[in-house]
């Protein structure tokens, strides 16, 4: 199984948090690909049978600055090659900041959505507020990820 992982930081944590689930996967036996200033071009070469998306909330619900070029390329060209993929997404944010608490990751799941992507898990949503240890309280939904793509 080949899984792409998607990420976008503001300040590091979700790129901490795909490193580790990228580690993680490749302990379970599957391949990846990580690439977090990737382009589309490029993330295309890679035969994703899943993708996983890690992505921070960043201004008043936004998507880290880094991110937004991928995610634009995605959504103007919605590759063919990942439609109808498993995948699912991890958002971290800060549950102080309400309505947008996450908003990075609703903005994925709603592309994966167009993309046809196959949610095969809710969202994962870690509280920056609630932890200092995203990396680690992401692993029960991590095994249960694995778990589902393996299957």
């Amino acid at each position: 199984m080949n899984v792409l992982i998607l990420s976008g930081s503001v300040f590091g944590t979700a790129e901490e948090v795909a490193r580790h689930a990228e580690r993680l996967l490749r302990e379970a036996g599957l391949q990846t690909l990580h690439k977090p200033r990737g382009e589309l071009a490029e993330l295309l070469e890679f035969p994703t049978q899943a993708i996983l998306a890690v992505i921070s909330t960043t201004g008043v619900g936004e998507l880290p600055d880094a991110f937004q070029p991928l995610f634009h390329s995605i959504r103007d060209q919605l590759p063919a090659a990942w439609r109808g993929l498993p995948g699912a997404v991890i958002g971290l944010g800060d549950a102080a900041y309400g309505d947008t608490f996450c908003a990075g990751g609703e903005q994925l799941r709603e592309l994966f959505g167009e993309l046809g992507v196959h949610e095969v898990l809710p969202m994962l949503r870690l509280d920056a507020s609630e932890t200092v240890t995203p990396e680690s309280d992401a692993e029960p939904w991590l095994a249960q990820f694995i778990a589902a793509v393996s299957a």
